[in-house]
């Protein structure tokens, strides 16, 4: 089990629409293990159409570079259907991998939900 309850390998996804902005958060780790289930979860919430995607990874143990390809592919189909998009990342686990990976200036990352809520409304005005 990891810290959150989670068994290991595996990661919990919580998603929800309010107000046309899709919150998908996710808790556990993120690698080759989940990533069926994540990319399900993400082009479950893509294929509703959102006006914005925001996925919350402040609970994230641990991000494995599949994990992180998984982003991006979510950041560039966000993109190609133009729903705006944001993640919300606090946490030593996931910021590493994605300044290690140089792609911290890629995707928008915001430290609090309340960032990444407005940034993602910014951009849809």
């Amino acid at each position: 089990m990891t810290g959150d309850g989670t068994p290991m390998g595996l990661v919990h996804v919580e998603t929800e629409v309010l107000a046309g902005v899709a919150m998908a958060t996710f808790a556990g780790q993120v690698d080759a293990v989940s990533q069926q289930h994540v990319s399900g979860e993400l082009r479950g919430l893509l294929d509703q159409h959102p006006v914005a995607l925001v996925l919350d990874l402040r609970r994230v143990t641990f991000l494995a570079s599949i994990g992180i390809a998984i982003l991006v592919n979510a950041h560039h189909a966000a993109r190609r259907l133009g729903i705006a998009f944001a993640v919300v990342a606090d946490n030593r686990a996931v910021l590493r991998p994605l300044v290690a990976a140089q792609v911290d200036h890629v995707l928008p990352v915001h430290p609090t939900a309340t960032a990444a809520l407005a940034a993602v409304r910014l951009a849809t005005t």
